[in-house]
């Protein structure tokens, strides 16, 4: 690498490094306490800091020394660098685990008293209800509540039929009625939206 280009790698991460941090030369100067016509030389490339200022930057960013004097593609910072480089999981996947693992310990206990003598075929309708509660939570967490008002229907839906299975006997089918207005409910409090700040501004001016 020839000097000319060498200065102009460094001119390049110095500039980088300070526009992400949100800094100005005067900024960057007065915490290397250097003027800014010194960080604006060095940034044009018709200078360069010595060993010294390289490492005070390097600490200054949190980054090497060998990140300011080597060239990077598409302006890539250590930060960015690290985000590419962390592993990435299927949140499908995990949501999908998550399902099974519950119902897997449902169908378990179930079949457990099953062998005991206990045929409690309404443990699996539990399943299912805290199966869709896990699947609620995971959604909120991984997928941003992409699937919210449907899943918290199927939840109270599922809680109405464990209810009701419960106490068959005395055919509490009214129970279903609260359904109804419930969705609704959801589904009105998930379209819910922020009005934005200049339309408030708007709207307030033409009153």
């Amino acid at each position: 690498m020839q000097l000319e280009e060498f200065r102009l790698v460094v001119a390049s991460n110095i500039i980088k490094l300070r526009s992400d941090a949100g800094m100005t030369q005067a900024e960057l100067g007065a915490a290397l306490n250097y003027s800014d016509k010194s960080i604006s030389k060095w940034e044009r490339g018709e200078g360069l800091p010595d060993a010294f200022v390289l490492k005070s930057i390097a600490e200054l960013f949190d980054v090497p020394v060998d990140y300011i004097v080597s060239s990077h593609d598409a302006w890539e910072s250590p930060e960015e660098k690290k985000r590419r480089e962390m592993p990435v999981y299927s949140a499908s996947m995990i949501i999908a685990t998550g399902d099974f693992a519950v119902m897997t310990a449902a169908v378990t206990a179930f079949v457990i008293l099953w062998l005991v003598g206990l045929f409690e075929w309404r443990i699996l309708l539990i399943g299912v209800s805290v199966m869709l509660l896990v699947h609620l939570v995971l959604d909120c967490v991984f997928l941003k509540a992409r699937h919210l008002q449907y899943l918290c229907s199927a939840f109270i839906v599922s809680l109405l039929a464990v209810a009701y299975f419960f106490m068959w006997q005395t055919r509490p089918w009214p129970l279903f009625l609260i359904a109804a207005p419930a969705i609704g409910i959801v589904f009105l409090a998930c379209n819910i939206k922020k009005v934005p700040e200049r339309l408030k501004k708007h709207k307030k001016k033409t009153e």
